[in-house]
């Protein structure tokens, strides 16, 4: 059974750039789509999933270091910047803000089909093994929803499930409250207090002094394992 295509959304504001990489990509069986600016990618982020995003760091209105710290706010999909090669600071700032890779301008496209190839294979890996994870004695499997502590196993709700598979795809980044109630889908603010303390209760030895979901004072919580 042959593997499903992975969609790709290329952002540039050169179609002379755009259109051939599409082709190309086209060609090494992916479906790809394509944005003009920033404001053209968000629209179509918000209709499609995709599997990893190209962005091009410089373009006019919204840039690719704003519109990547935007999309961290609430989507972990792969993000590949395309840089011109004397923009160094611009490359380290974009790593910073979330990028997984940057190739400098101009690039050779079958390059950027390895580097393409290899984040995927390493986000489906990630993927694949996050559904067991360690927190000191305590076993969580995220496809069974429970967790193991010596004989005794427990059950997680929808909603716990839920936010550790986005934690876990991210650990040590902070989630901030609102975050939190997207993932959950419940907007109410005792929501969010409710699945923490509860997760707190099921991972942590000691609830009332947590080392793995811990917050983070004025910005919200972060998660670690071991």
């Amino acid at each position: 059974m042959s593997e499903e295509k992975k969609h790709i959304l290329i952002i540039d504001d050169e179609e002379g750039i755009r259109e051939p990489l599409k082709e190309y990509l086209e060609s090494e069986n992916f479906f790809v789509s394509t944005a003009k600016d920033a404001e053209d990618a968000k629209n179509k982020i918000q209709l499609l999933e995709f599997d990893l995003l190209i962005v091009d760091i410089m373009m006019p209105g919204q840039s690719g270091l704003e519109l990547t710290k935007e999309i961290r706010k609430d989507k972990d999909t792969p993000i590949i910047f395309l840089t011109a090669m004397g923009e160094s600071a611009s490359r380290i700032h974009g790593l910073e803000t979330g990028a997984d890779d940057y190739v400098p301008k101009p690039f050779e496209p079958k390059e950027l089909v390895l580097r393409i190839k290899n984040i995927l294979k390493r986000v489906k890996s990630l993927k694949e093994g996050m559904h067991l994870i360690k927190f000191g004695e305590k076993k969580v499997d995220l496809k069974k929803m429970t967790i193991t502590f010596k004989k005794n196993v427990e059950k997680i709700n929808q909603s716990e499930k839920l936010l550790l598979e986005k934690m876990i795809m991210s650990l040590g980044k902070v989630f901030q409250r609102e975050d939190i109630s997207k993932i959950i889908n419940l907007d109410k603010e005792r929501a969010v207090d409710v699945v923490i303390t509860r997760l707190r209760q099921k991972i942590e030895p000691d609830p009332k002094n947590p080392i793995y979901l811990q917050t983070v004072r004025g910005n919200g919580y972060v998660l670690w394992a071991d």
